[in-house]
């Protein structure tokens, strides 16, 4: 009698281990759940690694059209301008192109053939930064549109697994139905969690992508206007900040003549 309350004490006292969480629930589900999940994984973190990337290289292009506008434009020639520009940037590009567009239009006989020549070399320069800034954009939208239906696909492996432990059990006993139910909202879950936060990052750099389109098309039109006139046309540029000047020092009280 003692020993058998022994034991029951004993037996009271440990903890009862959790059959229905979520390792209890993938490791349930075998190697198909955990594939599905690490193809979603997979998809989260590139996902997030484009939107980090993509966000740094548009902040970098938006930032340097400040110094477009603030220098650029000062120089007296674009050659002296593209001096003040970034090297490798999409706005060095861009008067790069310009400036060897303006040094092959001798070569055609209408002037017209040779402002179309200018017009279309700026065109595809725009072309190229702006399928550049796109990079990865489709991965986004293909994690964002097929994401709920890897998820999908595990709720319904996860469905399927507890039919038929319903089946084999001959009741729906919820230590039988638990652990694929819970798999089955599980993936779901993560099938959305991935997918909401790839549509969001795919439309947010989307809209910034077509800003810095428009302010690409706007310097590409200075451009053309600027070489077709020889450079007497050029943008609206703000004077130039003139350095602050200190103010006089004061001079020092005369010292007092002792007695």
């Amino acid at each position: 009698m003692i020993t058998q309350l022994l034991t029951a004490a004993a037996a009271g006292g440990e903890e009862v281990k959790n059959q229905f969480g979520f390792w209890e629930a993938m490791n349930q589900g075998g190697v198909i759940a955990w594939s599905i999940f690490g193809v979603m994984v997979i998809m989260s973190v590139g996902s997030f690694y484009i939107l980090i990337t993509k966000l740094l290289e548009q902040n970098k292009v938006m930032s340097q059209y400040k110094d477009v506008r603030n220098s650029f434009w000062r120089a007296n020639t674009l050659k002296e301008g593209a001096t003040k520009l970034e090297k490798n940037s999409a706005w060095r590009q861009l008067v790069d192109d310009a400036l060897k567009a303006e040094q092959e239009h001798g070569k055609m006989t209408d002037a017209l053939e040779a402002h179309d020549w200018m017009h279309g070399t700026l065109a595809r320069s725009e072309s190229a930064i702006n399928a550049k800034l796109a990079g990865g954009l489709p991965f986004l939208a293909s994690v964002g549109a097929t994401a709920p239906f890897v998820g999908l696909l595990g709720t319904v492996i996860g469905i399927y697994r507890a039919l038929i432990n319903i089946g084999l059990a001959g009741s729906a006993s919820i230590d039988k139905v638990a652990g694929p139910v819970g798999e089955a909202l599980i993936m779901t879950a993560i099938g959305l969690l991935v997918a909401v936060p790839a549509v969001l990052a795919y439309n947010w750099l989307s809209s910034r992508n077509k800003k810095i389109a428009g302010m690409l098309s706007g310097f590409s039109t200075d451009l053309l206007a600027n070489l077709n006139s020889n450079g007497t046309v050029k943008p609206a540029v703000a004077p130039a900040k003139a350095p602050a000047q200190k103010a006089p020092a004061k001079p020092a009280p005369a010292a007092k003549p002792k007695a």
